[in-house]
């Protein structure tokens, strides 16, 4: 574990060093990939691709891979995937990220954002 702390100083580790989530959303994220990979939507050869692509993607953009963004592009990775094979479009996407945006910022601060299914 020693060696991958090193590559990533500012990954998040619980007290013996093993990697942890920062938030929720990363491991919701996480169970997401892992839950339409045994649905048959993707391989994992089809996600280590994708995933790769992200990554060196955001770091020719200036990315430091440093391990703080490793989920967003664990996300942007699944998002690409879920359009290319035809689960959802990208305007499926965008509408549920503004409907998101509009029920956080209507949610007084505390409480758990109710997002309305559509």
């Amino acid at each position: 574990m020693s060696d991958l702390r090193a590559l990533l100083p500012d990954l998040p580790c619980d007290e013996t060093a093993a990697p942890v989530f920062r938030a929720p959303w990363e491991a919701q994220a996480f169970a997401m990939a892992v839950a339409l990979h045994q649905k048959g939507l993707f391989t994992w050869p089809e996600w280590a691709e994708t995933l790769s692509a992200e990554i060196k993607r955001a770091q020719a953009a200036g990315d430091p891979d440093t391990g703080e963004t490793y989920y967003r592009h664990w996300l942007n990775a699944l998002e690409k995937l879920v359009v290319t094979k035809g689960a959802t479009s990208d305007a499926a996407l965008q509408a549920r990220a503004e409907a998101w945006d509009r029920a956080a910022k209507a949610t007084p601060h505390g409480q758990p954002i109710m997002l309305p299914r559509s």
